[in-house]
């Protein structure tokens, strides 16, 4: 799969994680109804520009997006923020957790 299939990918499923339509999207951007259909469709690539606006739109940074082994960016920053503002006693308890789960 080349990287313009992986950004097409990526596009698609973050943008279902959000639950929002192409169209939606597209017209939430700024962009014709079809645009984010053409990119998902591997028919065209945003601009540097759209896709900074891409991704403010699913909340997102860049890393993010090209983060593909994290299936839900969003979700996670927001675990990751939380989890800053723990004590060190309650992150060893929650990190106990996290590998119990993984078992």
């Amino acid at each position: 799969m080349n990287w313009e299939e992986k950004f097409a990918d990526r596009l698609a499923q973050l943008r279902i994680e959000k639950g929002v339509s192409a169209r939606d999207m597209s017209l939430s951007i700024g962009q014709s109804a079809g645009y984010i259909n053409n990119i998902e469709n591997k028919n065209n690539l945003p601009s540097m520009s759209l896709f900074f606006y891409i991704c403010e739109y699913l909340n997102i940074t860049p890393k993010d997006f090209f983060d593909i082994e994290t299936e839900n960016p969003k979700k996670l920053n927001e675990v990751i923020s939380d989890l800053k503002m723990l004590t060190s006693e309650r992150l060893d308890n929650i990190s106990a957790i996290i590998r119990d789960l993984k078992k």
